[in-house]
C-alpha cells in the first residue's frame, strides 16, 4: 500500500487538471466567510467519508465540472501540510483538449475557464498555495 491509500488523516485534495496544454480554473465564489472569495481555484475539496486522497479530488473535479478522470491519468500527486486544514493532497491529471467538450459546470463557483500553467503562476487571483504547489509539479 502506498503513502495515499494509507493517509487516513488528510482533510481534502486539489487537481491542477489540463485539458490539453491549459489549466482548468474555477472562479470561486465571491461570498463573505469563503475562503478566498472571487480567487481563481483549482477542482478539489474537502474529504467525504473513508475516500483515498486521489478518490476525493476525482469525486470533487466529478461535482464542479462534471469530467470523469480515471486513476490512470493522474500523473503525479504529493502531501502538503497546510497551517488551517491539516494534511492535503494535490495531483495533477492530462486529458486530451477534446475533452473541454464533456465540460458541464456545477453549482460551486462563478464560472470556470482554461488559461496557461504560466498565467495561473502570476496573476493576481490565483491562490497563492495552489501556486506553489502548481509550480513544484511543473518543475519535476
Amino acid at each position: 500500500m502506498n503513502e495515499m491509500q494509507q493517509d487516513t488523516e488528510f482533510r481534502g485534495a486539489k487537481l491542477a487538471l489540463f485539458l490539453g496544454a491549459k489549466l482548468a480554473v474555477i472562479m470561486r465564489d465571491d461570498r463573505p466567510g469563503l475562503p478566498w472569495p472571487g480567487y481563481l481555484d483549482l477542482p478539489g475539496g474537502g474529504r467525504e467519508g473513508r475516500e483515498t486522497p486521489q478518490d476525493c479530488a476525482l469525486r470533487e473535479t466529478r461535482e464542479e465540472l462534471g469530467l470523469n478522470v480515471r486513476p490512470e491519468e493522474v500523473v503525479w500527486g504529493q502531501r502538503f501540510r497546510h497551517e488551517q486544514d491539516g494534511a492535503v493532497w494535490f495531483f495533477a491529471a492530462h486529458l486530451p483538449e477534446a475533452r473541454v467538450q464533456d465540460v458541464r459546470f456545477g453549482d460551486e463557483g462563478q464560472y470556470w475557464a482554461l488559461m496557461a500553467a504560466e498565467e495561473y503562476l502570476i496573476h493576481p487571483r490565483g491562490i497563492p498555495h495552489f501556486k506553489a504547489r502548481l509550480r513544484l509539479y511543473l518543475e519535476n
